[in-house]
């Protein structure tokens, strides 16, 4: 009898040990969902304010420099804007690269304008990459436009309007 007792008081054990182990991994995976929409929420936030659409629109007004001494030369708010922009893609770049947030929403968001920016970007942080030297200038900003690219040529995906009912 007691032996029972100490088989079904060592089963009850192991199964509640068991039951633990499933809960906190619902409860880390609830958490990283959790973690992912918030990081998303923030970035559309970021993304859809009054600032960055004028810092659209002052990098599309404005040649960017092919090297360091060019960007040197222009005035400081046009280096103040590039300098922003340059960091913006890099965060929004390390946000993907650490699977903080998707590259589909990079991709629904801003999508080519992302290695548009960096094509003309590139002769630029390229110069600077060996002239500073800091060879990792920009590296996340780079591979976010390489990913981005590679997407469009690999996987393009059907623009809503062509069919609503996705």
């Amino acid at each position: 009898m007691a032996q029972t007792i100490e088989i079904i008081a060592n089963l009850a054990l192991a199964l509640s040990v068991v039951i633990a182990v499933i809960f906190g991994i619902a409860q880390v995976k609830a958490g990283e969902r959790d973690r992912k929409e918030r990081l998303t929420l923030e970035t559309l936030r970021a993304l859809n304010t009054r600032e960055f659409a004028e810092l659209i629109h002052k990098l599309r007004i404005f040649p960017v420099p092919n090297t360091m001494e060019e960007f040197q030369a222009s005035p400081d708010e046009q280096q103040i804007l590039f300098i922003q922009f340059g960091q913006n893609m890099e965060s929004i770049g390390m946000m993907v690269y650490e699977r903080y947030i998707d590259l589909a929403l990079v991709d629904k968001t801003l999508g080519s304008y992302v290695s548009t920016m960096w094509n003309k970007y590139r002769p630029m942080i390229l110069d600077m990459r060996e002239k500073m030297p800091d060879p990792f200038l920009s590296e996340y900003f780079q591979w976010l436009a390489e990913r981005v690219e590679e997407r469009m040529q690999n996987s393009p995906r059907e623009p809503y309007f062509k069919n609503p009912d996705q």
